[in-house]
């Protein structure tokens, strides 16, 4: 599923970007990575941003919603 369709506060991984090359250097400057761990925060109100939590690196960063429906997500169940 894509991050935008994603519940919250549920323990999520990244299974991959459909982005281009742009979009993933950029992923990995603000910490993400495909198979990490992530978690969305908040949203905002209709197309704002969405915070997500990086469980890994404890990190957190506002995604815009054209970045976030790139990443495609599955269920982590630990």
């Amino acid at each position: 599923m894509k991050l935008t369709e994603a519940p919250y506060d549920k323990p999520l991984r990244i299974a991959s970007v459909q982005g281009g090359e742009g979009v993933r250097r950029r992923l990995l400057a603000l910490g993400f990575h495909q198979g990490d761990r992530i978690m969305i925060v908040s949203s905002g109100i209709l197309q704002g941003p969405i915070l997500v939590r990086n469980l890994a690196a404890d990190v957190t960063v506002a995604l815009g919603r054209g970045v976030a429906f790139k990443i495609l997500v599955e269920p982590d169940h630990v």
